[in-house]
């Protein structure tokens, strides 16, 4: 038995982008921001940031295109994925991607309501939307684009 599972919560670096696969899947990328705070030896207050890039498949990366907005907080589930490129400069590069099976919308108001609004909600702040499993055979990022960015 295996397990490949994260749990991130942060805020979104960037404007989600959406692109279609050559056999017509909607997939959805943004770039996610997870820092943490903690004190140092001598007592000092650090923080730092790890930056992802988050991939969204089918119904969710529709759902993530219309109402996830740079800024967002937002919690992310899914599979990690590490790739490494070769960079303009000829330099490898490593890249972390979360291929997202859940995102929850942390913050209150704005497009997280409406969404949740017209999914027949209350009030409440989270909107959860699963992506389906990944059918066997399915395209991956890799097979839709080639890194570098």
């Amino acid at each position: 038995m295996s397990l490949n599972k994260v749990t991130m919560i942060g805020n979104v670096g960037t404007d989600p982008e959406m692109r279609y696969t050559p056999s017509g899947s909607a997939v959805t990328d943004f770039r996610l921001a997870v820092s943490r705070r903690f004190s140092t030896r001598d007592g000092n207050q650090q923080e730092e940031t790890e930056w992802f890039t988050v991939t969204a498949w089918e119904r969710l990366a529709d759902t993530v295109n219309q109402y996830v907005t740079k800024g967002m907080k937002v919690y992310v589930e899914g599979r990690l994925k590490s790739r490494s490129y070769q960079g303009n400069d000829g330099q490898m590069r490593f890249s972390n991607e979360i291929n997202a099976q859940t995102v929850l919308f942390l913050d209150r108001g704005g497009a997280a309501q409406q969404w949740n609004e017209e999914q027949g909600g209350g009030t409440a702040n989270a909107p959860r939307q699963e992506a389906p499993p990944d059918p066997a055979g399915s395209e991956s990022p890799s097979d839709v684009e080639e890194l570098p960015w």
